[in-house]
């Protein structure tokens, strides 16, 4: 009630200063804790940019002014750099614009980033550096993926505790502070959240964003006409620096998915009018099951490793394969394990079958999945009863064995498959709105291949899909397909392989999970929809609808090199076997169990077995066992004529040739 002195003011500050303090320093103070934290970790983060990272990557490059346009007091340089054999040119401003934008584009071509940091700022994409460049949540009601967005820090914050590092991992993850505003005084804005919800979900998506954010254009990414003259539509819309992506029979529709994937992402509001129902969107049925599936794998791999402990824990990417009984988790079970991110090395190519020549932790785990395979047929075939009564196969009456009703498999990957799934939006949209133009990227779902010796791929260039053997000897480089393509050419061929294919019928995956660095609608185009013009296949032979699915918490990206060794562990064998990438063989100098000569031999002994009804109706009378292993894998003909069928599908939709190994690799005789 008195009045306050000049000198008190100044001591005491300002009314508006006085009346922040208590936030700042009571028990409701912990939000501007957080906010500061925030600030200081947001800007700790200090990427490097297109130029220094092309450097690294090819050092010694050099770049060449093209042309300058424009008038004086607005000029446009041209800047070009040449990097595996392509030309990037780069536009800008500036020169260091233009060179920055050419080494922006010569990355796009080839390089897959480690973590979405790096890729933001590398890219050229300014926005905030924490944010998931493969985060793109656009529901997809014919694209078979569903991805899957933690919720459990988007309620009753109005109760809120100090703030610990859980909270703060799981903010700079998601690339925002929180979903929704914390109430730092009570529960009065709680009933309100409430009611604005009902409200919303009311709404139409393509209304409720534009009340959160007006102004929005959005743009007609593709148009296509698919069969009986059915089109199909493709739109985007730019919101906060992020394109999401939507698909519909109109553009009414294709907008309304665009608008609803943004309102997920960036405000989690899900309306319930607009959730796809089952007949239109194939994902797995729960959220749960996949992160079921991705802790499954990640306990086994613990307990293999002795918690982590050993030193084949150390890995940059693991996969693994879960067999259940339809989608019931209670009875699911691991049953191969393998981790590994490396090629064979040229010099150690082998004639006689006995190294491994891909190590990735995908293609690994399908090996080890043939394994398993063999394993379940000579447990069928066994004389005792309660053997053949665990196996996963039943016998054809008309010859050949099958799986077993109800019998599924899922694939866990931490990481995005290397290839053109792993890689940024397959469109570029412009930062300006107001303009419908867009580049489609030029290898858009094309063929890849690794590099040898190093990680990330390439599109395929050589119009010879067959390397030679003298060629590979005398230094060129080894080029074995990506992981997106094989995961594709198991997708139509199914993943037993040419030899199994005498005894079983094809056996596909049922989903795909994926850990991380996914990009939604780009992993479900490249996976399923970029050959759907095979034709018609042969019986039990089918472009298999393969489910995609995302977890809610994904394993974090161990720092450093990746190792130079891979691990596989199959289910029914106590210790994993350790693998030297870069030879192909054990670290012990032995042959893998996963490699062509083992699989030969266990082939030849179910070849060899009396019952006739062992082999399959689809392969030719039992005769001489072929003496040679590429032999005995064209024999399988009703398999090779598939496989030439998905070739030819690759080539006319103008995605590349596959490329193909020295054919002396799969010239050796049987040898036991």
């Amino acid at each position: 009630d008195h009045p306050i002195s000049s000198s008190d003011r100044s001591r005491v500050g300002t009314p508006s200063i006085k009346r922040k303090r208590p936030l700042e320093e009571g028990n409701n103070g912990h939000f501007c804790k957080l906010q500061l934290i925030w600030k200081k970790v947001s800007w700790s983060v200090t990427p490097k940019n297109a130029l220094v990272q092309l450097h690294e990557l090819k050092p010694g490059l050099q770049y060449k002014m093209v042309s300058q346009t424009g008038p004086v007091h607005a000029p446009v340089f041209a800047v070009a750099v040449e990097v595996n054999g392509l030309t990037f040119e780069g536009t800008g401003p500036t020169k260091k614009k233009a060179k920055m934008r050419a080494a922006e584009l010569a990355l796009k071509s080839f390089v897959q980033f480690p973590n979405a940091c790096q890729a933001h700022f590398a890219m050229g994409n300014c926005f905030n550096p924490s944010t998931d460049f493969t985060s793109d949540q656009a529901d997809f009601p014919d694209t078979l993926f569903k991805e899957f967005e933690p919720s459990a820090h988007s309620e009753d914050f109005s109760v809120y505790n100090p703030v610990n590092n859980e909270l703060l991992s799981t903010a700079y993850r998601h690339g925002r502070l929180l979903c929704h505003t914390l109430d730092l005084m009570g529960h009065a804005k709680q009933n309100k959240h409430k009611m604005a919800s009902t409200a919303e979900s009311e709404k139409n998506p393509v209304v409720l964003l534009n009340e959160l954010r007006s102004g929005l254009r959005y743009v007609c990414l593709s148009e296509t006409v698919e069969k009986q003259h059915i089109k199909s539509f493709v739109m985007a819309v730019r919101v906060d620096g992020r394109t999401f992506e939507g698909s519909g029979r109109s553009k009414k529709l294709a907008k309304g998915q665009a608008a609803q994937a943004a309102l997920q992402a960036l405000f989690n509001i899900r309306l319930p009018s607009h959730i796809p129902s089952r007949s239109k969107c194939n994902h797995l049925p729960q959220v749960r099951f996949a992160d079921s599936i991705y802790q499954m794998v990640t306990r086994k791999f613990q307990e293999l490793t002795d918690n982590f402990t050993s030193m084949h824990a150390r890995h940059k990417t693991l996969a693994g394969i879960v067999m259940t009984r339809g989608l019931d988790i209670r009875q699911a079970q691991v049953i191969v394990l393998s981790s590994g991110t490396k090629c064979i090395n040229g010099e150690y190519i082998n004639d006689q079958g006995r190294v491994v020549n891909d190590c990735h932790a995908e293609i690994l785990a399908r090996r080890a999945f043939v394994h398993f395979l063999y394993s379940q047929l000579e447990l069928h075939l066994s004389k005792r009863r309660e053997d053949w009564e665990r196996s996963v196969f039943v016998r054809l009456k008309e010859g050949g064995y099958r799986l077993k009703e109800n019998i599924l498999f899922h694939l866990y990957v931490s990481t995005s498959p290397c290839g053109d799934a792993r890689l940024n939006s397959p469109y570029e949209i412009t930062t300006d709105l107001n303009s419908t133009k867009h580049i489609v990227r030029k290898y858009r779902g094309h063929l890849r291949t690794k590099i040898e010796s190093g990680e990330g791929t390439i599109p395929v260039r050589c119009h010879n899909a067959v390397q030679t053997w003298d060629g590979v000897l005398l230094g060129e480089q080894l080029v074995t397909m990506s992981c997106t393509d094989k995961i594709a050419r198991w997708n139509v061929l199914g993943l037993q392989g040419a030899l199994l294919s005498y005894f079983i019928e094809p056996t596909y995956l049922h989903s795909i999970i994926v850990g991380s660095l996914c990009h939604t609608g780009h992993l479900s185009r490249v996976m399923s929809h970029r050959i759907e013009d095979i034709g018609q296949l042969p019986a039990s032979y089918r472009h298999n609808p393969l489910l995609l699915s995302g977890v809610s918490n994904a394993e974090a990206r161990q720092p450093g090199k990746s190792p130079s060794f891979s691990v596989n562990w199959i289910v029914g064998n106590t210790d994993p076997e350790v693998i030297n990438a870069t030879t192909g063989k054990r670290t012990c100098g032995g042959s893998s169990r996963l490699c062509k000569h083992t699989f030969y031999v266990r082939w030849a002994k179910l070849y060899g077995k009396d019952p006739p009804h062992i082999l399959s109706t689809r392969m030719p009378s039992h005769g001489d066992m072929p003496s040679v292993y590429s032999e005995a894998k064209l024999v399988a003909q009703t398999y090779q004529a598939v496989k030439q069928q998905l070739f030819k599908a690759f080539q006319k939709a103008g995605l590349g040739t596959w490329v193909k190994k020295p054919p002396e690799q799969d010239q050796f005789l049987l040898t036991v």
